[in-house]
């Protein structure tokens, strides 16, 4: 009889009741160990599969007041990772592409993300797990591709880790006296802070970040009044600029090429930075193992990333194109002379250039304040992307030691020592390590939601195959399923198979190797981790039927019952409900 295809969705019988799926005196052992030793030893004896397990490596908290909380998880949606690619990597974008094509790169970049979100909020509201995407990967599609997925994702954070912290040690630079000073120390002092933030507590950690993300938030709300105001001559000058730069020089500029052909390189050529600066959106979800009452807050929190994407990205890169031209001098002489801190960021352009000049050491501090945030917050990240693969025994067992207060601490610190790496900033200049780091992080970034596009293809096809009905089942629903995921699948292998046009011979360039390397390097990390667990493994890929759609999910019903619900007494609460 002929094996049948994996992708096959064959129906079985519709369960009206979730609880009809568990053993009853399993399902009942779980609801007896959240009731009464808390819902984080529950979710270790239902992940690890016995109490000794549990007890000997402990596990990530949600049980109580060193969780993460709503207003923690809502900021960390909203501007959590908003870092130096809005604020510093948008001005390379513009000068190469022109206005027009970075508004489009960062909008149609934007939908894609969103689509992508909307796949990754059903999954972890589904099952809120620590780590959550090489969980995934793993139960849905194939173990190699959680292997890869998981390894990529820590290389990914590492390097990000690594492009904040230099970016910080580039922004110190900008004030007069801090450029005497070794980058070294500045490195020392980052790293410090940091690893301070996430050693302790997860509660240290998102109060920070809700603190940072406060700050960014109200930053770009001001950045962004500021050029309306300049746009219509309300500045100094009183020059009412309108779409004056769209004309002259032009909206889209050609890149490589000549013509209509060269305007569309330059457009693709923003998606590749938009990957940047959009990087980590997709961290609520790895949050969502260590927050409180997830499955209300984590839909929440994907709801809001329309409105980052919105406000931050679409209208932020309709104001550059509006205030700086692609052509201007002194954007274009910061980023050759490779200038330290704020001078490369269009937003100061923008400031000299409407006479403004109090601004610029204002917009510096909250660059650096976002280098910091960022660094911060994949630092977090990537450890949780370690704890994941050691739940799935694809990394040492070392890995899921954890504190009495819930830190993987080994994973803290294993991720924070791939920041040493940014001490070649002292000696091969910081700049230069800022743009090797940031274009290797782009690409990971991209194969990263390539990944949950497809582990939510295969976990709509195993709810399906399942008899899981999701109008019923689920608690976020996400809207025009499969064809969301699809969308964003083929859009984010098309800029991943073309990333690195640039690098090939044309009639005015020839090949570019280190080019070729940087852009596709990434590619190759991930096939190899995938084929090397694989065929190391076995692993094959995961059928429908047979997907793990249940381990961990028991212990978090039963916490659903536990979370109190907030209500509020007044105008004020209300009001703070709905940001928080």
């Amino acid at each position: 009889m002929a094996e049948k295809d994996p992708f096959e969705l064959a129906p079985v019988k519709q369960y009206t009741n979730l609880s009809d799926i568990y053993d009853d005196s399993a399902d009942n052992e779980t609801a007896k160990i959240v009731v009464e030793r808390g819902p984080q030893l529950g979710e270790a004896v239902d992940m690890y599969g016995d109490l000794e397990t549990a007890e000997d490596f402990g596990y990530v908290n949600r049980g109580n007041d060193i969780r993460l909380k709503s207003r923690h998880i809502q900021f960390i949606a909203l501007g959590g990772t908003v870092g130096t690619g809005f604020f510093l990597g948008i001005g390379r974008a513009l000068t190469q592409a022109g206005p027009l094509s970075l508004l489009l790169g960062y909008t149609f970049t934007g939908v894609a993300i969103y689509a992508m979100m909307q796949c990754l909020g059903e999954m972890a509201t589904w099952l809120p797990l620590p780590g959550s995407i090489p969980h995934f990967a793993t139960r849905y599609v194939d173990g190699a591709m959680g292997f890869a997925v998981g390894w990529n994702n820590w290389i990914s954070c590492a390097l990000t880790l690594c492009t904040e912290i230099s970016a910080a040690s580039i922004v110190i630079q900008y004030w007069n006296g801090a450029d005497d000073i070794n980058a070294a120390i500045w490195i020392t002092l980052i790293i410090v802070v940091v690893l301070c933030f996430n050693i302790f507590t997860v509660a240290i950690y998102g109060e920070a970040e809700f603190i940072f993300a406060s700050i960014k938030l109200i930053s770009i709300v001001g950045l962004l009044l500021f050029a309306f105001i300049i746009d219509l001559g309300g500045g100094p000058t009183r020059d009412r600029l309108g779409f004056r730069y769209w004309k002259h020089p032009g909206a889209m500029k050609a890149y490589i090429s000549d013509g209509s052909a060269g305007r569309f390189l330059g457009f693709f050529s923003t998606l590749v930075n938009a990957a940047f600066a959009y990087a980590g959106v997709e961290m609520v979800a790895v949050a969502a193992g260590e927050a409180e009452n997830p499955r209300k807050n984590i839909p929440k929190a994907v709801r809001r990333v329309f409105w980052r994407i919105l406000f931050f990205y679409v209208l932020g890169t309709l104001a550059i194109g509006l205030l700086v031209p692609y052509n201007a001098q002194q954007l274009l002489d910061a980023q050759k002379n490779n200038e330290p801190g704020g001078a490369a960021s269009p937003w100061v352009i923008a400031c000299y250039r409407a006479a403004v000049p109090v601004l610029p050491s204002i917009i510096n501090a909250v660059i650096l304040t976002a280098a910091a945030s960022t660094g911060n917050a994949f630092l977090y990240t990537g450890s949780r992307y370690l704890y994941a693969l050691a739940q799935n025994k694809q990394a040492p067992q070392l890995f899921l030691r954890c504190s009495r207060r819930g830190v993987p601490y080994v994973c803290v610190l294993t991720t924070a020592s791939i920041s040493l790496l940014t001490y070649m900033s002292s000696t091969a200049g910081s700049t230069k390590v800022f743009t090797w780091f940031q274009n290797l992080t782009s690409i990971t970034q991209i194969l990263t939601w390539l990944s949950i596009s497809i582990a939510y293809l295969r976990f709509h096809a195993a709810l399906r195959a399942q008899g899981v009905d999701r109008s019923s089942s689920l608690v976020f629903k996400s809207p025009f399923q499969p064809y969301t995921a699809w969308f964003s699948l083929i859009f984010f292998a098309t800029i991943a198979l073309f990333n690195g046009f640039y690098t090939f011979p044309s009639r005015t360039r020839g090949f570019d190797a280190s080019g070729f390397v940087t852009a596709y390097v990434a590619l190759v990390i991930y096939g190899a981790l995938f084929l090397g667990w694989k065929f190391w493994k076995g692993t094959r890929w995961v059928r429908s039927q047979e997907a793990d759609i249940w381990t961990g999910k028991k212990a978090l019903d039963e916490a659903d019952g536990h979370w109190q619900e907030r209500r509020p007494r007044n105008f004020w609460e209300r009001m703070w409900v709905f940001i928080a």
